[in-house]
């Protein structure tokens, strides 16, 4: 419930700033008549992106056996990679991302189609809402689905009402510190979801399973217990793993602090160097 709530309220503060974003700009320019077709893009997008998760899940729940492990691993698969991109996308485009959506929203206007802003709003909080539905649906996998949908129902509301604040008042949030700090959760998050992976591609025999159980924990946390399910749909814990999913937890997260982040660095150096010639 709690990687639930946070993904949840991340990815929908996320959404609530692009909304506020379009609209703040389309009152600016004296745009008021087309903020009804901002609401109902931006309400599209989060309607279609819930049909989206629910799809997962209900798919994911009628399969059994061998497909279900490899649908459940495959989807798992993709929330990391999606997830994953996501974070270290926000840390390149967070600086250019409001006066990138202002550009989008001034050449709609100019357009002068009155379904260029529904789409600009539309698929502006559409990716947020794909995001979020792979993510919570290997989330349900790894844990309680209805633990999962609580988590998700109170994070949004959260966004929601923060979102609010920060549109009507002059409440200001450090947005900065908040996206760092779930930023690191969220790499948790994946890291664990990358061994949980491994381990139904395992089940599934499309991964060999070498040395069955590195170690065993299980006396200490079981990982059928309260604390023990509370640690899987954390951070993937699993109180036997073997040496490949060990090995795919650890290769996670050499790829996500060396290499992507080099790629980061080498981005933003290079936005640098183009502001400044």
């Amino acid at each position: 419930m709690l990687a639930a709530g946070v993904i949840a309220f991340r990815e929908g503060l996320e959404a609530a700033l692009i909304i506020s974003i379009v609209m703040g700009y389309l009152v600016k320019i004296g745009q008021n008549r087309q903020i009804r077709l901002a609401w109902v893009g931006a309400g599209a997008a989060l309607v279609l992106s819930a049909v989206l998760a629910v799809g997962i899940n209900l798919l994911g729940t009628e399969l059994k056996g061998k497909p279900e492990q490899i649908f459940e691993g495959t989807t798992m698969f993709l929330a990391v990679l999606v997830l994953t991109g996501m974070i270290f996308w926000m840390r390149v485009q967070a600086r250019s991302l409001k006066g990138s959506l202002e550009r989008e929203v001034r050449a709609a206007v100019a357009s002068g189609q009155a379904l260029a802003i529904l789409g600009v709003a539309f698929l502006a909080v559409f990716r947020e809402g794909v995001e979020t539905a792979l993510f919570l649906a290997a989330a349900a996998f790894a844990g309680n689905a209805m633990g999962t949908l609580v988590g998700t129902l109170i994070g949004l509301a959260g966004a929601a009402l923060v979102g609010w604040l920060l549109y009507i008042s002059a409440v200001r949030l450090n947005l900065r510190l908040f996206f760092n700090v779930t930023s690191v959760l969220l790499l948790f998050f994946a890291a664990g979801l990358f061994g949980l992976a491994v381990h139904e591609f395992q089940e599934a025999g499309l991964l060999p399973l070498t040395i069955e159980h590195v170690w065993n924990l299980n006396a200490i946390i079981d990982e059928n217990s309260p604390l023990g399910l509370i640690l899987k749909a954390l951070f993937g814990y699993n109180g036997a793993p073997s040496l490949l999913e060990v090995i795919g937890y650890l290769v996670y997260w050499v790829l996500a602090l060396v290499g992507v982040r080099w790629w980061v660095n080498r981005r933003l150096a290079k936005s640098g160097a183009l502001v400044a010639g």
